[in-house]
């Protein structure tokens, strides 16, 4: 599963850790749980989310609504992913179609070719300031194929990766 950084931060997750940690060692000590005490750990781990950011609210208990994520600030912090297209639309929470769908109304460009052109930029960005091999960038930025990634690349900005990296 990608690393994917939408959701609430590091120091929420080391939170709930903490809190949770307080209770693993008398867990531990039973030979058996006992039902009504996983009952109150799952209560207690929901009123730690709860706790440590408001934002869960909405997520644990709208049942009335399909849960979606705002698909640019999610496909801003995660376009460098090794994820499809279909791996993107279920991570916001749609179908692929409805995916492409709501992406046609916030943007002029397909999904796909916005991924690409991203993708590609970031690469140019890389390449341009010297520090970063064409042999390393193109798997950085979400190319699962150096190849497609080459064509690709040439096809947007006329040069080649390596071209590139020798011009600077």
């Amino acid at each position: 599963m990608p690393n994917l950084r939408y959701f609430p931060g590091k120091s929420c997750v080391i939170t709930i850790k903490s809190k949770i940690d307080l209770h693993t060692n008398t867990f531990l000590s039973l030979k058996t749980t006992p039902v009504s005490a996983i009952r109150l750990k799952m209560q207690e781990a929901v009123y730690c989310l709860l706790d440590t950011d408001a934002r869960f609210y909405s997520t644990l208990f709208d049942f009335n609504e399909a849960w979606k994520i705002d698909l640019l600030p999610f496909m801003e912090a995660n376009y460098t992913q090794d994820m499809t297209l279909e791996e993107f639309a279920t991570y916001t929470g749609r179908s692929l179609a409805t995916f492409k769908r709501d992406f046609a109304k916030v943007s002029d460009l397909s999904s796909e070719k916005w991924l690409i052109k991203k993708r590609l930029d970031k690469a140019y960005e890389m390449l341009r300031n010297g520090k970063h091999k064409p042999s390393d960038v193109y798997y950085e930025v979400g190319f699962k194929n150096r190849s497609h990634f080459s064509i690709a690349f040439k096809r947007q900005f006329g040069v080649s990766p390596g071209g590139v990296a020798v011009s600077v």
